[in-house]
């Protein structure tokens, strides 16, 4: 089966918003074997909305809109459709309930016109009630393929495609079982990797498909297959598994689809082990905390951060000499490690880990050139550090020492 997501909006073309839908949908998408074969975003334009349904038709199985579906003139998702469908538009009473009540429950205030008038849907449509929000997804059918609007409000939009979508496509169709694999490499590079398994992948099947997903300090190696009979599927991906991983056993620290993120997985092993974790940032700015907290139940082993961006701060919040700083400058080993070691005093933790750097594009409080990043990492039975030069960009070298910096992590969390 093949599906075409549609996002809509003005302000996705004019880069105001960031479409995080379609990577969203595609992901859902791919669990029940249904391959995206095209992904498109198009202005709230009549005109643009119906060219673009009937291009989708001509090649998907599956048509998934998202946005234009808000009480507003500019929203005109919800009657483009139903042009395209030569329908009419119908109060539905079940979503007339749902929106009185979020507006009692969680709104106040006097319930406009506008705001009843989305529960106006097209009369051939299936209505997705979106418990979340006042603009119900809705379900067509066409010749035996699948129209689904959504709102565009991403948290609105995942509970309908996790709760409503995905279980009815389950039902309509029955797709082949598509298995992606990733495997989380650090420590080599994307042209380091290639050459050692080389002849690996050079003896891959045919119908397994391999990619190289580099990213700033870290690589992902996916395998993707599919086919109908899944433990057939499941035993192929398996069998490359076991032939590459003696090739990377000293840089592969997990998989992807398993375990998530590096963080994730060092969050996971540090809670397994009942053992915590504080942060000392100045160049990361934060940065590296954030990729913990947000998710859920960091609480379980993180036990702060601090952001100490300048010299002062370090002396006077974090505790750092300020000898150290004036004999070795900020950016250094022996600042960075101070850091750490004050972060894992300050918030009695087991493991800390500290960044100090010039991101750049000057040199501030540091003669170190532009790109130097100082990583220390902090154990109640001693302290090390490394230094690197991420280069000129002031993002990338961020990046790439947030990510360096979970790497070093995850090698001495995994000691334990």
């Amino acid at each position: 089966m093949l599906a075409e997501i549609i996002t809509i909006g003005d302000e996705l073309l004019i880069g105001q918003v960031t479409d995080t839908n379609s990577g969203f949908i595609a992901k859902q998408l791919t669990t029940i074997g249904v391959s995206v074969y095209q992904i498109t975003s198009i202005q709230d334009d009549k005109s643009h909305i119906l060219k673009a349904l009937k291009d989708a038709e001509n090649h998907a199985d599956i048509i998934i809109l998202t946005g234009g579906l808000g009480p507003t003139k500019d929203d005109i998702t919800k009657k483009t459709i139903t042009e395209y469908f030569d329908d009419t538009l119908v109060r539905d009473d079940s979503v007339l309930k749902n929106i009185e009540e979020i507006w009692k429950n969680y709104v106040g205030g006097l319930l406009l016109q506008v705001n009843k008038d989305q529960a106006l849907v097209p009369s051939k449509s299936t209505v997705l009630m979106n418990k979340l929000g006042t603009a119900p997804g809705m379900w067509l059918e066409k010749d035996n393929k699948v129209f689904v609007s959504l709102p565009g409000v991403p948290y609105e939009m995942g509970a309908l495609v996790e709760n409503e979508v995905i279980p009815k496509l389950k039902t309509k169709y029955n797709c082949p079982y598509i298995l992606n694999k990733t495997l989380l490499i650090y420590g080599l590079g994307e042209s380091a990797l290639a050459d050692r398994i080389e002849s690996w992948e050079d003896a891959l099947p045919e119908h397994i498909k391999l990619a190289y997903l580099p990213s700033l300090g870290q690589m992902r190696l996916r395998l993707s297959t599919k086919g109908f009979d899944e433990q057939q599927v499941k035993s192929d991906i398996q069998k490359e598994i076991d032939k590459v991983l003696p090739l990377i056993k000293d840089e592969f620290f997990g998989f992807e689809d398993e375990e998530g993120s590096v963080e994730t997985i060092i969050s996971k092993h540090l809670t397994k082990i009942g053992k915590t974790l504080s942060i000392a940032e100045s160049c990361t700015g934060g940065t590296v905390a954030e990729r913990f907290t947000v998710n859920s139940g960091a609480s379980a082993y993180f036990n702060g951060g601090v952001v100490t961006y300048s010299t002062a701060s370090k002396i006077h919040v974090l505790g750092v000499s300020k000898e150290d700083v004036e004999t070795y400058s900020v950016v250094s080993s022996q600042v960075a490690e101070s850091m750490a070691k004050n972060a894992l005093r300050l918030f009695q933790s087991d493991f800390a880990v500290a960044t100090t750097g010039n991101a750049g594009p000057t040199k501030g409080d540091s003669d170190a050139e532009v790109g130097t990043v100082f990583i220390a990492i902090a154990t109640k039975t001693g302290i090390y550090s490394e230094k690197f030069n991420f280069g000129n960009h002031r993002i990338k070298v961020i990046n790439k020492a947030v990510n360096k910096a979970l790497e070093m992590l995850l090698k001495e969390i995994f000691k334990n």
